[in-house]
């Protein structure tokens, strides 16, 4: 069997990543806490169980990471046995595309980021998270 020989090829470098404009930051950071606060919130925390021996949310928050806007849910671990008392998942990820459009994606149980829709506007990707069941903390 003859060896195969190795070819060096040309690899184009990436396109930049679009930079998040401070505007839409903080305009995304803004509907989003309303989100949170109006329907997140009161939907998915429950009061801390009696006698607790499951996983259960404690909050839910957003925090930005480069072109990524996620939310995010830390839990606490009451049982015993737990590894760590608490621990933080993130649930929903809007991914900055462009002049003010967003990719959503949420993640799946494999931890593997899921893109769902892609271009949409800030409006949309916060309807899709308060109503979508892929969205659940």
């Amino acid at each position: 069997m003859a060896k195969r020989r190795k070819v060096w090829m040309y690899c184009p470098p990436k396109p930049p990543k679009a930079k998040v404009p401070d505007a839409v930051k903080a305009q995304v950071s803004a509907e989003a806490q309303e989100l949170i606060q109006k329907h997140l919130k009161p939907q998915h925390l429950k009061p801390q169980p009696k006698n607790a021996r499951f996983n259960y949310l404690t909050d839910i928050f957003t925090k930005w990471y480069q072109s990524f806007f996620y939310f995010c849910g830390p839990y606490a671990s009451p049982h015993p046995d737990a590894i760590f008392p608490n621990f933080e998942t993130r649930f929903a990820r809007m991914q900055y595309a462009d002049n003010g459009k967003f990719n959503l994606l949420y993640m799946r149980h494999t931890g593997q980021w899921r893109e769902i829709y892609s271009d949409l506007s800030m409006d949309e990707c916060l309807t899709a998270i308060r109503d979508e069941s892929h969205f659940l903390p």
